[in-house]
Order: structure tokens, then C-alpha cells, then sequence
């Protein structure tokens, strides 16, 4: 029961943070909302993982954590933020 209110949490703030990467006033606010976005998405896996008792999404989950951040940063680099 807690891990569906959760996901059911989660599907809105996920919404929330795209809405505000689409149209982000600034640069810093598409980059915190996608930031944001990849961690709900983390989030949501792990989750995920945890509801159907599958340990592979939670590799997965923690595969995606490290991919996600470097991505992040290397187009804030390549933004020169």
C-alpha cells in the first residue's frame, strides 16, 4: 500500500519538474528541473523494484543514479554554466 501511494505521488512531481524543464524561465531552472527529473525517475524504479520484488531494478536504479548526473554535468560544462 505504500509503495502505490508512492508511484502515485511520484507520476505528478515527475509532471511537475518536466512542465518546468519545458518552459523554465532560465537556464538554471531547466537544469534543476531535469536534475529533478532524473532523480524521480530514480526514484521511481527503485520502487518499482521494490513492488514486484525484483532486485534487478534496484541495479538498475543505482546503474541510472551515477549515468544521470554525469549527463547532467557534462552538458552544464559543455553550456559553460
Amino acid at each position: 500500500m505504500m509503495f502505490t501511494v508512492t508511484v502515485v505521488a511520484l507520476f505528478p512531481a515527475m509532471f511537475l519538474a518536466l512542465a518546468r524543464a519545458i518552459s523554465g524561465p532560465t537556464l538554471f531552472d531547466r537544469v534543476l528541473a531535469v536534475n529533478s527529473f532524473g532523480t524521480f525517475t530514480v526514484l521511481m524504479i527503485a520502487v518499482l523494484g521494490f513492488m514486484t520484488d525484483q532486485t534487478d531494478f534496484i541495479d538498475i536504479a543505482l546503474t541510472y543514479a551515477p549515468v544521470s548526473y554525469t549527463h547532467l554535468r557534462a552538458h552544464e560544462t559543455s553550456l559553460h554554466l
